[in-house]
C-alpha cells in the first residue's frame, strides 16, 4: 500500500471553506485512496508553529485569510505569478524537504472566464479593492487589452490599486464607489465586494450587459448575479473560481494532470445545496 499523504486548507476562520469537498472529490476519482485533506483553523500567530510541525507525509497546504501573506517569509520559493501579488494561496512540499509557494487564484479567475469563452476584452470594471481585488487585476493582465476602471470606497485603496496596476502592467483608472453602478456597462465586470455590498446595483443593469465575474459563492446567486442572468447577461460565479483554482491545487500537490473538474464541481455544488 502507498503512504499515507496529507494536505489540509488553513485559514481564519475556516470552518465555511468548501475546499475539503473539492480536493477529496479530486483524490476520490483519481484513485488516491491514501490521500486525505482536513482544514484547520490558523491565525498569523499560529503559523509558523504549524508549518514547523509538519512532517515528511505532508504534500501541500491551501491559504485562506488572513494567511496569504503571512505565509510568504516561512517559504524557500515563491512563484512569479504570486511574488506579482504578494499572495500565496497554494504550498507544495518537494521531496527534498523544500516549501513552495505558488498563487492559483489568478489563473484559476482566467481559466473560469475562458470556460464561459472570454478570452479578451477592450476593457473591464473591477468593483473593491481587497486582495481578491489585486488577484483580478493580474488575471486582466492575462485578458484585458485596455484600461480597467476600479472603484473603491477611499483614496487610499484608490493609490493601492493603482500601484498594483503599475507592477502588473494594467492601466488602472479609480473612481468612487458613489458612482460605482456606472462599472455596470463595462464589457466585463469583476465583483470582488463582500456579500450584500453590489445588491443596490441591480436596478442599473443594462439592458444587453456583457460578463459579471462575482467572487462569491455563498449565498448564490447574489442579487445583482440573479439580475445579470434575468437581462441575458452572462455570469462567471464564486463556484467557478474556487473549482479552477482547486483543481490547479491539486495538480500541483498530487502530479497528477488532469485534475477531474467534472467531479469536483459537482461536489462542489451538492455542498453548497445541502447548506
Amino acid at each position: 500500500m502507498s503512504e499515507p499523504r496529507r494536505a489540509a486548507v488553513l485559514g481564519s476562520p475556516i470552518a465555511h471553506s468548501l475546499s475539503p469537498v473539492l480536493h477529496r472529490a479530486a483524490y476520490a476519482e483519481l484513485g488516491l485512496e491514501h490521500w486525505s485533506y482536513d482544514r484547520f483553523e490558523v491565525d498569523e500567530a499560529a503559523l509558523p508553529g504549524f508549518i514547523e510541525g509538519l512532517d515528511a507525509s505532508w504534500a501541500g497546504l491551501s491559504l485562506t485569510m488572513p494567511l496569504k501573506r503571512a505565509i510568504i517569509p516561512l517559504l524557500d520559493e515563491v512563484s512569479a505569478t504570486a511574488a506579482s501579488v504578494e499572495a500565496v494561496n497554494t504550498v507544495v512540499f518537494t521531496d527534498d524537504g523544500r516549501r513552495v509557494g505558488d498563487n492559483t487564484d489568478i489563473p484559476g479567475m482566467v481559466a473560469a472566464l475562458r470556460e464561459r469563452g472570454v478570452d479578451k476584452v477592450e476593457s473591464a470594471a473591477v468593483l473593491g479593492a481587497g486582495a481578491t481585488a489585486s488577484s483580478a487585476l493580474a488575471a486582466l493582465a492575462v485578458v484585458c487589452a485596455g484600461p480597467v476602471t476600479a472603484y473603491v470606497r477611499s483614496p487610499e485603496r484608490a493609490a493601492e490599486m493603482r500601484g498594483w496596476g503599475e507592477r502588473l502592467g494594467v492601466d488602472v483608472i479609480t473612481v468612487d464607489w458613489a458612482d460605482a453602478a456606472a462599472a455596470l456597462s463595462a464589457p466585463l465586470v469583476i465583483a470582488t465586494t463582500p456579500a450584500g455590498a453590489t445588491d443596490a446595483f441591480t436596478g442599473s443593469v443594462p439592458e444587453a450587459p456583457g460578463i459579471l465575474f462575482d467572487v462569491l459563492y455563498e449565498p448564490w446567486p447574489t442579487e445583482l448575479a440573479a439580475a445579470w442572468s434575468a437581462h441575458g447577461g452572462a455570469v462567471v460565479g464564486g463556484l467557478d473560481l474556487l473549482v479552477h483554482q482547486a483543481l490547479l491545487q491539486v495538480e500541483q500537490m498530487t502530479g497528477r494532470i488532469p485534475a477531474p473538474l467534472a467531479a469536483m464541481r459537482q461536489a462542489g455544488e451538492a455542498a453548497l445545496a445541502s447548506r
